[in-house]
């Protein structure tokens, strides 16, 4: 290349006459092409819009390919999303009322181990909470406290998380002195890995009082 960089001095040299050379020439070539035995392809006006063509189709192609891709795996991880969520509501439904039924009763006979095992039923954030309240009632006279779920709803749901809004009613005491009672809380759970539901949070929205009573 150079050369024939250095060979187009010859063209212009001779009065430009090497840069005009190429309308007589049958090869179209210049003084410096003839020197140094290089050449000039021309490229045909025509070919170059097909090959643009058939790359722009070509980078279509891929183009929908991607997007359709795309939007398939965004539907299996909705439509994933969705099941999991279906699931995990019609487990809370189940298990939830249970779980909070089972964690809020105990009787002073078996104090101990009804504490014990309402413990088993939390996580690690929450069980800090609820020994600190177990704790409260054991210094003071625990008397017979037993819960069952009059209603509940499930607030929210994910694969591993869910809130439920529960509606209890029960009883504290026993004999001539024993009062029933009333009361609402919103519970979240969490499962862990296991695949076992604990509660992780639980939040009193209306005290316990005595069932029937307006105030």
């Amino acid at each position: 290349m150079l050369v024939r960089e250095l060979g187009h001095l010859l063209d212009t040299a001779a009065l430009f006459l090497g840069w005009l050379w190429p309308l007589w020439d049958s090869e179209r070539r210049t003084f410096a092409d003839m020197l140094t035995g290089t050449e000039v392809l021309r490229v045909v006006p025509h070919e170059r819009p097909a090959k643009v063509r058939q790359w722009t189709v070509v980078l279509l192609l891929v183009a929908a390919t991607l997007c359709l891709d795309g939007a398939g795996l965004g539907y299996q991880v909705g439509y994933a999303k969705a099941q999991a969520a279906d699931h995990t509501r019609a487990e809370i439904a189940i298990q939830g009322p249970k779980l909070v039924a089972q964690m809020l009763t105990y009787d002073p006979a078996t104090l101990q181990q009804d504490f014990g095992r309402a413990l088993a039923l939390t996580t690690d954030r929450y069980r800090h909470e609820l020994a600190a309240q177990q704790q409260t009632v054991a210094k003071g006279h625990p008397v017979i406290n037993e819960y069952w779920v009059s209603a509940s709803s499930v607030l929210s749901a994910t694969a591993d998380h869910a809130t439920m809004l529960v509606f209890m009613q029960g009883r504290r005491g026993a004999g001539p002195e024993v009062r029933y009672i009333s009361a609402s809380v919103r519970v979240k759970f969490v499962k862990d890995r296991q695949n076992h539901w604990l509660v992780d949070d639980l939040t009193v929205l209306a005290k316990p009082k005595p069932a029937g009573n307006p105030k």
